[in-house]
């Protein structure tokens, strides 16, 4: 599933494209691409007709089009979603779910998804902030994130390290890649107890955060097959960076250990057995 570094690509390559824009048409190809617009698909077209897009914002995984109404269009990749600029007479692609088309005739905005686990809707008075998401925190690359509270509150948690960095509640955007990776970088096991942490080690690993997921959207994200391209339909290419997320059976790229794999909430962890040891079970 795209994580912050892949949305954040997407975010940045559509606010290029759609930002000043007006909505000619919509057209909705899936009714499952906008199960969350209650109202359906008629509504969905009808609501942003003739509406400009003003911005393109995010918050962690999603992404919001705030439009001159006050309203505001979500969209969330799934694990196989596409935001992709198109010429208009561009072959369909074979899952495309949603058409937007603009009143300057220009490239169309088209929502694809293979999956079909990601999806549109609006938000009415969503601009600023849409409801449906304000429950999501803020990352870490956000301005306003607060460093001393996420500190406070993640050794407030009795559960383990990694778990905490996947809780979209606490900090959001990071995902099972790159957990890994700033994990690797602060030489902590994901089993770590986040109340066993002191507060210069949660400052640390928060650091080694940031650094992964600023050097991933330079890189335009991490991508492994197809299902994850930019507006422009490329790649991204992380994955060469990549220092233990895929790596098992690979030696460390810091003292040579062979990387293991371990099952972690119905996935998997890639770690140094050397430089993140497993943490040692309390005596009982």
């Amino acid at each position: 599933m795209p994580e912050l570094p892949e949305v954040e690509t997407v975010r940045q390559g559509l606010a290029k494209w759609v930002t000043g824009r007006r909505i000619d048409t919509v057209e909705v190809r899936h009714p499952r691409a906008i199960r969350r617009h209650v109202p359906g698909d008629v509504h969905f077209a009808a609501v942003l007709k003739g509406r400009t897009v003003t911005d393109v914002a995010r918050r962690g995984k999603y992404l919001w089009l705030p439009l001159d109404s006050g309203d505001a269009i979500i969209a969330h990749l799934g694990m196989s979603g596409q935001l992709l600029m198109q010429p208009a007479g561009a072959q369909d692609e074979v899952h495309l779910r949603v058409r937007v088309t603009f009143a300057d005739d220009g490239p169309q905005l088209r929502f694809v998804d293979q999956r079909t686990f990601g999806g549109l809707s609006v938000s009415e008075g969503g601009a600023e902030l849409p409801d449906e998401i304000a429950h999501i925190a803020r990352d870490p690359l956000d301005p306003l994130f607060d460093d001393e509270l996420f500190v406070a509150r993640l050794r407030g948690k009795h559960t383990e390290i990694k778990r905490a960095l996947l809780d979209q509640t606490l900090i959001s955007g990071v995902g099972n890649i790159y957990a890994d990776e700033a994990l690797w970088r602060a030489q902590l096991h994901g089993a770590r107890p986040t109340d066993a942490l002191t507060r210069p080690a949660v400052r640390r690993l928060l650091a080694h955060v940031r650094d992964v997921l600023s050097e991933a959207i330079v890189a335009g994200g991490t991508t492994f097959d197809a299902l994850y391209v930019n507006v422009n339909g490329e790649s991204g290419y992380f994955d060469r960076s990549l220092n233990a997320y895929g790596r098992e059976g690979q030696p460390c790229h810091r003292c040579g250990s062979i990387m293991r794999r371990e099952q972690f909430m119905n996935r998997s962890s890639y770690s140094c057995p050397r430089c993140q040891p497993r943490p040692r079970l309390p005596l009982r």
